[in-house]
């Protein structure tokens, strides 16, 4: 779908990253409209396990996004050599929750959330690509096809129904199981098997983990809970694993927007001016401090 380049902003003296739609795709207009939905959304969230989006732009009719540089290696990246020590999975876990919660409150659903798609540097993890991010309540197109990806979709999205935010937090359970056990919570080697397990199986349970709490293995079941109903939400799941790693409440990780952003998408290239959220350095002092002392 697009290609992203590692770029100098001439003005500002520092990296960024550009994703630009691939030139094949510059004529189809819902490609063009998930792009600049993926733009809005993500600059509509103040958030610092979010990764920030600076502005949206045409070049030779071809559409790009320009976002933060995020210098670091994907959680898929991680874990392909196996399972993660359960204190920084607790870590890592907790931050994508908190930038779930924060989406999730603006009334965004990222529906692909998946190792791929987290990043991990020395100071936390980053949620990207808001690609397929859709509105709470949107249903999926006429032509049948739902979107994400099938080793982390919910039982409800498979059925057909409509994006709501516990389809984001099963999938965040498959991703915590995923860096606590180095698998997925049942075999499955074929789409097909994939989709049936999501429906009908139940999770085998987490393998002892040396030193980790039980209420870990206890919160992923219930995120992986077959009913949307009976899954926590994203915030609940962040203050719960943020608690066990030493991390300050999700609530005061939320930096709130400065100006409203967003509108000037959909006229012109050109974001709104804005003043960049600065977290508080006491709470940014304990996060890093955290990540450190873990070996992130």
């Amino acid at each position: 779908m697009s290609v992203v380049w590692r770029a100098s902003d001439e003005v500002l003296g520092r990296d960024v990253a550009v994703k630009v739609l691939a030139a094949q795709l510059a004529a189809d207009a819902e490609v063009l409209r998930r792009l600049r939905d993926e733009a809005r959304a993500a600059a509509g969230l103040r958030h610092p396990n979010v990764v920030e989006v600076y502005d949206y732009g045409e070049s030779a009719s071809r559409p790009y996004v320009v976002m933060e540089l995020v210098d670091g290696r994907s959680l898929a990246d991680l874990v392909a050599g196996g399972p993660l020590p359960w204190k920084p999975a607790v870590v890592i876990g907790a931050q994508v929750a908190a930038a779930l919660a924060a989406a999730h409150a603006r009334g965004v659903v990222h529906r692909d959330v998946k190792p791929a798609n987290v990043m991990v540097t020395a100071a936390g993890a980053k949620l990207v690509d808001f690609g397929i991010s859709a509105t709470v309540g949107a249903v999926d197109g006429q032509d049948g096809r739902v979107l994400g990806t099938p080793a982390y979709l919910a039982p409800e999205r498979i059925a057909g129904g409509p994006v709501r935010p516990a389809s984001d937090v099963y999938a965040l359970g498959l991703l915590l199981y995923l860096v606590l056990a180095g698998r997925a919570p049942w075999p499955a080697s074929t789409v097909t098997q994939m989709l049936r397990a999501h429906v009908y199986a139940e999770p085998d349970p987490l393998p002892p983990v040396p030193g980790m709490p039980a209420v870990v293995s206890r919160l992923v079941r219930r995120c992986l809970a077959k009913g949307p109903g009976d899954r926590p939400s994203a915030a609940e799941v962040a203050d719960r694993l943020g608690e066990l790693a030493g991390l300050p409440p999700a609530k005061l990780l939320h930096v709130p927007e400065t100006a409203e952003i967003g509108t000037s998408l959909a006229a012109g290239p050109t974001v709104a001016q804005r003043r960049r959220p600065v977290l508080p350095a006491g709470h940014r002092r304990v996060v890093v401090g955290a990540l450190a002392a873990l070996g992130l």
